[in-house]
């Protein structure tokens, strides 16, 4: 967020991979995906491709970028020639990773708790996520809440400013 200078939600994705040259193309142009795929990474050359199943709805389609953008972005070690995000699969490290990676990147904690967002359905309207998204979501801002665990960090402290009047002008 703060490399690519994010300061509003919903997270535009396309901003964020355009800056990033990576190139997002729907499934239905390229037939690449297998049965049960959302999406995949995909390397070729010094060009990185995110391929999503264009079929499922926008935000299951946000997250699976936000997930692939990580593996990018994170630098995990591909299997095949590419990542791939499945339906129901079973979770490597890196997989944990990048679902972590997606969920803080579309629904940032600190800038949830500024606005206010509590419920499901608040942060799912407002980050434009699932409502199963944003429901775990939900779960994990209500245990910081009980904590008091927002702005302890000086990068959360960096994202917050950066988000400072989107903050301002969109509390619920």
């Amino acid at each position: 967020m703060i490399d690519f200078k994010v300061s509003s939600l919903p997270v535009s994705l396309f901003s964020i991979c355009t800056e990033a040259g990576i190139s997002i193309i729907e499934n239905k142009d390229v037939n690449e995906l297998r049965q049960g795929e959302s999406g995949v990474s995909v390397k070729q050359g010094d060009n990185w491709y995110i391929i999503i199943e264009d079929t499922e709805i926008l935000q299951r389609q946000r997250f699976t970028i936000a997930h692939e953008l990580a593996h990018i972005l994170l630098g995990h070690e591909m299997r095949s020639g590419y990542y791939t995000r499945r339906e129901n699969m079973v979770k490597s490290d890196d997989e944990t990773e990048a679902d972590m990676f997606a969920a803080r990147l579309l629904a940032p904690a600190c800038v949830l708790w500024g606005i206010n967002a509590q419920t499901a359905e608040q942060i799912a309207s407002v980050c434009n996520i699932s409502r199963e998204a944003a429901k775990i979501r939900a779960e994990r801002m209500e245990t910081l809440r009980k904590r008091g665990k927002f702005l302890t960090s000086p990068l959360e402290r960096q994202v917050y400013q950066q988000f400072e009047s989107y903050i301002k002008n969109n509390r619920l």
